[in-house]
């Protein structure tokens, strides 16, 4: 009863005037929200109009589905996860191989030709991206996926999170490993205040100073530091610390997180001088400082 009197309603009594439309879909919005009900207008008339109305299923949502560090080790994703993408058909993903071999060790039960997915990577268009979503407004969840690690933290997903925001669907962040969390949990330094600022420069003439400006912070602040490196400039990182940073500056390298493999060693730049870590060419870091 209430959706169809809202559907119809709605479809005969659409405001000509753009701000008055505006204001008419935000109060349905909101109403139908707090009466457990989502609408999704899409493709509006006039300018961006047209008269489309979808009453979404209010359990179609968008899933953030961490994925195992490495790929050996699917037992670190709880089992709730593995229920949750048993029940998903749509997923938005960096790249399809991966997915699908991930999706076939978690749950092997699943037919993976039965699924769809939707590649997100530095190619994809602004329509590409629009359409992804179109699966919630039909009344189907989506599962978003990084390559490894938690979805939309340091990982271009956080464009569809923000996208599910802006269309008032529902998003749903799952439990599962992080290398930033994992590598502060481990390192001894201030869980209470800390930054993470993702990949800093590869040049040395710009690697030196962001490094010192971020042992500056820290110093001023109490605040560890977080950051990351594409796994083959790992040593420049570890060098051009201990070359240009005060020596009572703690690092924390933790390398291989959740592996059989795991180094997580918090030193002093003075301790890794006199005892350098062992060889970290292609594997991947995270390290954490804190002066």
């Amino acid at each position: 009863m209430f959706e169809s009197c809202i559907v119809a309603g709605y479809r005969r009594s659409l405001p000509s005037n753009t701000a008055a439309l505006t204001v008419f879909i935000d109060f349905f919005l909101v109403f139908c929200k707090k009466n457990g009900r989502t609408i999704v207008i899409r493709n509006l008339s006039k300018l961006k109009y047209k008269a489309y109305l979808y009453v979404m299923n209010p359990t179609a949502q968008l899933y953030l589905l961490p994925v195992p560090l490495s790929e050996t080790n699917v037992e670190t994703i709880p089992q709730y996860n593995r229920e949750i993408i048993g029940r998903i058909k749509f997923f938005i993903v960096e790249r399809t191989r991966t997915a699908r071999r991930f999706i076939r060790k978690l749950a092997p039960e699943v037919v993976i030709d039965d699924l769809t997915f939707f590649e997100l990577n530095k190619r994809t268009t602004p329509d590409e991206l629009t359409q992804m979503l179109t699966p919630i407004h039909q009344g189907h969840s989506i599962g978003l996926m990084s390559e490894a690690g938690c979805p939309g933290v340091a990982d271009p997903g956080a464009i569809i999170v923000k996208m599910a925001h802006e269309a008032n669907i529902i998003v749903n962040p799952l439990v599962g490993p992080s290398s930033i969390l994992l590598a502060l949990m481990g390192s001894g330094m201030n869980g209470q205040s800390f930054s993470f600022h993702g990949y800093l420069p590869a040049k040395k003439e710009q690697l030196v100073p962001v490094l010192r400006k971020l042992e500056q912070v820290s110093r001023q602040t109490g605040a560890a530091q977080i950051f990351i490196e594409t796994p083959y400039r790992n040593q420049q990182i570890i060098t051009q610390s201990i070359l240009s940073l005060s020596a009572n500056t703690k690092l924390t390298i933790a390398a291989d997180l959740t592996t059989p493999t795991q180094y997580i060693v918090t030193q002093t730049m003075a301790q890794w001088k006199k005892n350098p870590p062992d060889d970290l060419h292609k594997r991947p870091v995270v390290f954490v400082l804190q002066a």
